[in-house]
Order: structure tokens, then C-alpha cells, then sequence
């Protein structure tokens, strides 16, 4: 699998495309009506959680950097799209109502957006029982781990990113790199051809991604195991990992943490599912 590296050295970007031998496995979900659910396997491993305090744009949520290990676990090729939900939102109700069609942008193979991490809840719980495969919500570390595929730099592209490779709010500039494109709005999930290393598409910007665990404000005394960090209190807030189209650039990186109450719907807001084979 080929996925492109960010060179950024003092000179103008320029872009590598690195060759791997790692190949992704994949398997897919038949939603009905020709709609597929794309899975990518995510192979067990360790991994540093977290950024150093160097790291431009740091936050102390964001410290201790810790070691992370993680089991094996197949997750969404893509963020969910509206084709998706719309399939999965006509089975029979679990525990709450979910609207068919919440998103602002419309387009079937948009990502779905405007949904809470209840909402995100009742539709993994509805596709669980329609597969009868138990699928879930990431932990905030197996996103961290598998956003990054093995790398240590802020994107996983390398040291910067740039609009030609991901849909984020381009007035904003990182590092050495420079202003680019502001869409104010979703792309199609997969519309830049840029995969991880893992095979993971759409990592970075378009929608922020719900995960499983409660808010916490640093990493002190975290699972190490990759497993989420929970409260008893089901209301406290929760984790939105991998920025969106209207942030800058600085908020799509792999080690930034966004807490969000768990009733709140936006635009930007969207999910990818896991699954953990037994």
C-alpha cells in the first residue's frame, strides 16, 4: 500500500509517496439494498499515546505521553455515511429513536453528521443485532492508534498537512505549511484517495469522530490496555477525536482531544464503527 509522507524540512512541502508491504484486510457488511459497510483489520500493537510538550499546538489534556497496547480490532474503512445510516436507522428500535436523514449536507456517501453519541450508540447497537457481530464505538486510544499506523508525527501524512490531502479549514496553517482551501462543508468520504497505512480513509478532518470514552483532563492513571476510560456517571461528556471541516488545522491532529456533551448534534459531527473479532 502506498500512502503519501509530508516532507517538511525547512523548504517548501513537498510530497513522497512511501511504498509499504504492509497490505490491509478488509472484510464488508451487506446494510441491504446494495448499500456495503467496508471494514479495515487493525493489527494489535503498542503505541506512545499523547504529544510531546514540542509538538506545536499541545495541550496539557494531551500529556503524559504514555504507552498504549492494543489488541486487534477491525474498524470503518470510512467514517459512517449517510448511506449507512439511512440503512441501518430502518430497523426496529433498540432504545431510542434516530432520525433517518439528520445530516445539513446531504449526500449518500457523504458521512452522516448532526448526530449525538447517543444517537451513534443506538446505531451500533442496531447494527449489532442485524449482523450479529458485537460492533461498537472506538476507545479513544484504539482511534489514536490506529489514526496514527504506526507513525510518531503530528498527521499522519508527516510533520504538517495540507488541504489537497484532507478537508479542514485551509485560513488556517500549521507548521511550514501553507493556506489552502476552506470548503464549509463535507466531501465524500474517500474523495481524496488517501489512505494510513492501515487503510484507513478520511482520518483526519471532515467530521469529528465519537469515541466511547468519558472526558478526563490529562492522561494520568489511564488504561493501558486500550480499553475506554469510563465513568459511572453515563452524562458526563465525552470524546470527539479527529477534527472537521470547519477546524483549523491544528485540531486534525492524531493527539487532539475534544470534549462534547453526549446529546449535542452538529454538523460536524460523525462516527466510525469497530468490531472486535472473538
Amino acid at each position: 500500500m502506498a500512502t503519501p509522507q509530508i516532507s517538511n524540512q525547512g523548504q517548501p512541502i513537498r510530497f513522497i509517496v512511501k511504498r509499504q508491504q504492509r497490505q490491509a484486510q478488509y472484510f464488508s457488511e451487506d446494510l441491504g439494498n446494495g448499500v456495503i459497510l467496508e471494514m479495515v483489520k487493525i493489527p494489535g500493537g503498542t503505541f506512545l499515546m499523547g504529544s510531546p510538550e514540542t509538538e506545536e499546538g499541545y495541550t496539557e489534556n494531551e500529556s503524559p505521553q504514555h504507552q498504549v497496547t492494543v489488541q486487534p480490532f477491525f474498524m470503518g474503512k470510512y467514517p459512517v455515511t449517510q448511506a449507512q445510516w439511512q440503512a441501518i436507522t430502518n430497523l426496529p428500535q433498540v432504545n431510542r429513536k434516530l432520525d433517518p436523514n439528520p445530516s445539513g449536507f446531504k449526500g449518500a456517501n457523504r458521512p452522516v453528521e448532526r448526530v449525538s453519541w447517543y444517537d451513534s450508540v443506538e446505531y451500533v447497537e442496531r447494527l449489532s443485532k442485524y449482523t450479529e457481530r458485537d460492533y461498537r464505538l472506538p476507545s479513544e486510544a484504539e482511534w489514536e492508534y490506529a489514526c496514527r499506523a504506526g507513525t510518531t508525527t503530528p498527521f499522519h501524512f508527516g510533520e504538517t498537512i495540507t488541504t489537497d490531502l484532507a478537508n479542514y479549514n485551509g485560513n488556517y496553517i500549521y507548521g511550514a505549511g501553507v493556506k489552502g482551501i476552506y470548503r464549509e462543508e463535507t466531501t465524500p468520504v474517500g474523495n481524496f484517495q488517501v489512505a494510513n497505512a492501515f487503510g484507513l480513509y478520511d482520518i483526519h478532518g471532515n467530521v469529528w469522530e465519537w469515541c466511547a470514552d468519558h472526558w478526563h483532563d490529562n492522561y494520568h492513571n489511564a488504561p493501558l490496555d486500550g480499553q475506554a476510560w469510563l465513568f459511572d456517571d453515563q452524562s458526563n461528556c465525552r470524546m470527539v477525536r479527529g477534527g472537521s471541516w470547519y477546524n483549523g488545522s491544528g485540531l486534525c491532529r492524531c493527539a487532539f482531544r475534544f470534549k462534547v456533551k453526549p446529546d449535542r448534534r452538529y454538523d460536524f459531527f460523525g462516527f466510525r464503527v469497530v468490531y472486535t473479532a472473538g
